[in-house]
């Protein structure tokens, strides 16, 4: 169903879409106009089922990127609607741009980042709804930055209190990574499972791994994070 073209879409109004199971897209960049979404089938990633093979635990170890959250939300957004080599459309108007942004303002929208030195080289960003995350897009512009920024998310959401990783639609790429789909009443019952607050947000897990790293001799962020999936995969 297509919403009339107007401004940014209220806050409390995605937010009640979300947890619902329903979301936003719009036809291309300029379209003002959007049609909310409910997908028979959904992709998932169990956090206890997220493939991060010896390549990436290297990657991780050796700290190739440094991660933030939050640090650039609105230039992640925007790298993940750029035209890319395989698809010159994007479904992420100008419009849900805005109104994620307004989200990420109320503190409800988290980005991941890659950084190599100064350039911001991957990322993702999505909406996170009581313990469920639900990501919308992610990007890279150097190897396994993609991939890295989705390690993170897991090791945070699970970190944080978290239980369920939304990826709207399954492809190729988050099948390597161990997404599954399931049907959407299934999705929408876990959504129920998943109500209530989370013990900490994204923010605040980035920041106490942060310090937990840093207390730790000849330890790195990475080095934790890669831990952590070898001790569950």
């Amino acid at each position: 169903m297509h919403a009339p073209a107007q401004g940014p879409i209220p806050p409390d109004l995605l937010l009640h879409a979300y947890r619902n199971g329903i979301f936003p897209m719009a036809d291309s960049r300029d379209d003002d106009a959007l049609f909310w979404v409910e997908p028979r089938r959904r992709a998932i990633i169990p956090l206890d089922g997220f493939r991060c093979a010896r390549s990436l635990r290297k990657v991780l170890r050796r700290g190739a990127y440094t991660v933030t959250c939050n640090a650039a939300f609105e230039d992640v957004l925007r790298a993940c609607a750029a035209p890319r080599d395989d698809h010159e459309g994007t479904w992420i108007s100008h419009r849900i741009e805005a109104s994620f942004a307004a989200l990420h303002g109320q503190g409800h929208a988290h980005s991941i980042e890659c950084w190599r030195g100064d350039e911001l080289v991957g990322g993702l960003y999505g909406l996170a709804v009581d313990r469920a995350f639900c990501g919308e897009s992610m990007f890279s512009r150097a190897d396994n930055a993609s991939k890295v920024a989705l390690a993170w998310l897991v090791a945070l959401m699970r970190r944080a209190g978290f239980v369920l990783l939304d990826c709207q639609f399954m492809t190729a790429h988050l099948a390597s990574l161990g997404a599954v789909e399931i049907p959407q009443p299934r999705y929408r019952a876990l959504l129920a499972e998943a109500r209530g607050a989370p013990g900490q947000s994204l923010p605040e897990a980035y920041s106490a791994l942060l310090a937990e790293a840093e207390a730790a001799p000849s330890s790195s962020p990475g080095k934790l994070i890669a831990q952590s999936f070898t001790q569950t995969s």
